[in-house]
C-alpha cells in the first residue's frame, strides 16, 4: 500500500473476533480501531475520520442494524460492511437497506474479507485523487490572478470577493480577451461550491443544434448518431458552478429552454419526457453589446434581466494606463520560469512600444506578445526588436492630428480621447522623454504628468533620466 489511509473502525461484541480481524488487516498494513458495541462506534466516528466500518449483525445492546441505520444517516459516504452468520437473503436485503455496501458470512476467508477492504481502499483513493485535482483546478483561477492597479480592476477584485460567497447569476461584460473567463473562475473559486465541479461552454464554438444537446443531455435514439443517453454539462456541474461563455450567440429557441432553467433548475434531455433539476450557479458572459443584440432582437430581453443580477465589465486594456506595463511584468516572470529564460526587465523603448499599441487582443495579446518576445529575446532585458512591429497600427491611430468620432462618445470624452492620442504620438516622436515632450507642448513637466494621468497615459515611460545622444534608447 502506498500513501497513508486512514484506520478500519472493526465493531464487535466477541473478543476474539475483534483479534482475529485486527490480526487479517494489520497483516496487510491497515490500521485497526476496535470497539465492542454500536453506541461505542457512533462515539468513535464523530471524534475521527475512518476508512471503513466493518461490524457485526449481532451486537449487545444496539444491533448491527440499527448501528448501521443511525451511521448511514450521519455518515452517508462512509463505506460500511456488515459481517453475519446467518447468510440469508432476507438478512442480506435487510442489510443492504441498513447502509451496507456489502456483507459476508461466517465463516469467511481472509481473502474474501480483504478484497472488499481493497475496494474500499481504492474508493477512498479515488477520492482524494478527485479533490485534490479540483482544489487545483479551483487554484488555476484566483482573484490573485486578475493583475491590475487601475481602479477598475480594483473595484473588480473587490466585487468579485463580496459576491462569490453568494448563489447570485452574474454576468460579465467586456471585450473578448479581457479575462472573463478568469472573473468566472474567480467567482468559483471563492464560493462555498469550490469543491465541487466548474464546468465552462463557449456558447459561440458549438453549433446550435448541438449545443443543446451539449447543455441538456440527450436521450438514447433522440437523433441520428445518439448511440446512448449523454448527461448534460448541467447534470455534470450539478452542485457546483456552470459558465456560459459568449451566450449572446446563443439562438433564440434555446434561450427560451434556458431562460426555463433558470427559474428553477429543471429541464428535459433531449428526445426525453422526464423533468430533471439540478442546483447550479450560473455565470454568464458575452462580448458583445447585449442592450443592441435586444433592440435587434437577436437577444430576449428577459433573459438578460434574469442573468443580471450582478453586473461586471471588464475595461479593455488600452483603457488601463499603467496596467499594460504591470501585465507585461507579470507574464515576464511567469514565462521566465517555464521557459528557464534569464530575460529579467522590459527596456525603455519596448514599454513604450507596448504602451503605444491599442490592444485589441487586450490581455490575451500581450500574453501572446510577451511569451514571443522571451523566446526570442537573448538580452537581460527585452528589447524593442523583440516586439512584433507595431507601426503600421500606430500609425492608424496616432499618425494623424484629427480625432477619430465614435458612436455614443460625449464631448468631454472625445476631447480626452483627442488629447490622450497627441500626448502619445507626441511621446513616440520624442524615444518617451517626458522633458522633451512637455517643451514641445509648452507645458511644464509637472503639468504634462498631471494631463497623462488624468487621459491615462502611464507617466512610468520616462526614466528621469536625458535622452543619450543616440535617441535615449536604453539596450
Amino acid at each position: 500500500m502506498s500513501g497513508p489511509l486512514p484506520a478500519i473502525l472493526v465493531v464487535d461484541d466477541e473478543k476474539n473476533m475483534r483479534l482475529s480481524l485486527r490480526t487479517v488487516l494489520a497483516d496487510e498494513g491497515y490500521k485497526v480501531q476496535m470497539v465492542e458495541s454500536g453506541e461505542e462506534a457512533l462515539t468513535a466516528l464523530a471524534h475521527e475520520d475512518f476508512l471503513m466500518v466493518i461490524t457485526d449483525a449481532r451486537l449487545g445492546g444496539m444491533s448491527g442494524y440499527d448501528f448501521l441505520g443511525r451511521a448511514r444517516s450521519q455518515w452517508p459516504d462512509l463505506p460500511m460492511l456488515m459481517i453475519t452468520a446467518y447468510a440469508t437473503p432476507k438478512l442480506a436485503v435487510e442489510a443492504i437497506q441498513a447502509g451496507a455496501m456489502d456483507y459476508i458470512a461466517k465463516p469467511f476467508a481472509p481473502e474474501e474479507l480483504l478484497h472488499a477492504v481493497s475496494r474500499c481502499s481504492e474508493r477512498y483513493r479515488l477520492l482524494q485523487e478527485n479533490a485534490t485535482l479540483r482544489a487545483r483546478a479551483s487554484e488555476t483561477y484566483r482573484v490573485e490572478h486578475i493583475v491590475g492597479d487601475h481602479t477598475k480592476i480594483q473595484e473588480l477584485r473587490q466585487l468579485i470577493q463580496t459576491v462569490a460567497p453568494t448563489d447570485a447569476r452574474v454576468l460579465v461584460l467586456g471585450e473578448s480577451g479581457t479575462g472573463k473567463e478568469l472573473v468566472a473562475g474567480s467567482l468559483h473559486s471563492l464560493s462555498k461550491r469550490r469543491k465541487e465541479n466548474y464546468v465552462r461552454i463557449n456558447c459561440a464554438a458549438i453549433p446550435d443544434t448541438l449545443l443543446e444537446s451539449e447543455l441538456f443531455g440527450h436521450e438514447k435514439g433522440a437523433f441520428t448518431g445518439a448511440l446512448k443517453q449523454k448527461l448534460g454539462r448541467v447534470e455534470e456541474a450539478d452542485g457546483g458552478t456552470i459558465f456560459l461563455d459568449e451566450i449572446a450567440d446563443m439562438s433564440r429557441p434555446l434561450q427560451a429552454k434556458l431562460l426555463r432553467f433558470l427559474e428553477d433548475g429543471s429541464f428535459t434531455r433531449v428526445g426525453g419526457t422526464q423533468e430533471l433539476r439540478v442546483n447550479v450557479r450560473l455565470v454568464a458572459a458575452t462580448n458583445r453589446d447585449v442592450i443592441k443584440a435586444i433592440r435587434e432582437d437577436q437577444f430576449r430581453e428577459d433573459l438578460f434581466h434574469r442573468l443580471n443580477v450582478v453586473q461586471m465589465r471588464l475595461p479593455p486594456l488600452r483603457d488601463r494606463g499603467d496596467d499594460v506595463l504591470l501585465l507585461a511584468e507579470y507574464f515576464l516572470k511567469s514565462f521566465g520560469a517555464s521557459l528557464n529564460k534569464s530575460t529579467r526587465g522590459i527596456s525603455r523603448s519596448a514599454r513604450g512600444k507596448l504602451i503605444l499599441h491599442r490592444w485589441p487582443g487586450n490581455v490575451r495579446e500581450l500574453r501572446n506578445v510577451i511569451e514571443r518576445a522571451m523566446i526570442l529575446e537573448t538580452h537581460g532585458e527585452i528589447q524593442s526588436e523583440s516586439l512584433p512591429d507595431f507601426t503600421l497600427e500606430n500609425r492608424l491611430h496616432y499618425g494623424s492630428n484629427a480625432l477619430k468620432i465614435e458612436p455614443g462618445l460625449s464631448l468631454d470624452e472625445m476631447v480626452i480621447a483627442y488629447e490622450r492620442n497627441l500626448i502619445l504620438q507626441l511621446m513616440d516622436q520624442n524615444e518617451y522623454n517626458i522633458s522633451k515632450t512637455a517643451d514641445m507642448l509648452k507645458v511644464s513637466r509637472h503639468s504634462l504628468r498631471y494631463r497623462m494621468q488624468r487621459v491615462n497615459v502611464p507617466a512610468s515611460l520616462d526614466d528621469e533620466e536625458p535622452s543619450s545622444p543616440e535617441g535615449g534608447r536604453s539596450s
